[in-house]
């Protein structure tokens, strides 16, 4: 369950977004290294670890904005082409809100340093999560290896 500071923070966000976009789209990602590890960041404004990933702005593809986050939460580049594994409808955040989910193979050109949105971020094994790893991360996880079937919900 979500504080409720993070609760007030997705709210105000959305009530943002709501006035300026019809609907809002983001994208996530599992993110995997060459030894199969899997990315994870830690935001400062929501508790738990997360795949990497964020929202699709005015005039960005789905493409770019995976891109742009791998890019800014991870020092993440993208080699190979991402696949795109299903598309979220995120009801916990917005009636509004769907999510694109891919994953991909990423090389990291730098340790990502802590910063205003990102505490911590790493690689780490399927059988090595951090402690604190989200509900929702887990279940897409699950779904990737075949563990679970896929929802049509975050």
């Amino acid at each position: 369950m979500r504080n409720w500071k993070a609760r007030l923070v997705t709210r105000v966000l959305h009530v943002w977004f709501a006035l300026s976009r019809g609907m809002t789209l983001g994208v996530r990602a599992a993110a995997f290294d060459d030894q199969g590890r899997v990315f994870l960041v830690r935001h400062s404004y929501v508790p738990g670890w997360h795949m990497p990933g964020g929202g699709v702005e005015r005039g960005e593809t789905l493409a770019q904005a995976l891109e742009k986050e791998l890019r800014e939460e991870g020092n993440l580049q993208i080699f190979g082409e991402p696949e795109l594994f299903a598309v979220y409808f995120n009801r916990r955040t917005s009636v509004r809100d769907h999510v694109a989910f891919y994953r991909c193979r990423v090389r990291q050109t730098a340790p990502k340093l802590a910063d205003r949105e990102i505490l911590e971020a790493g690689f780490f094994p399927l059988d090595g999560l951090p402690k604190g790893v989200t509900a929702a991360t887990r279940r897409r996880l699950a779904e990737l290896s075949g563990d679970q079937a896929a929802s049509d919900e975050w």
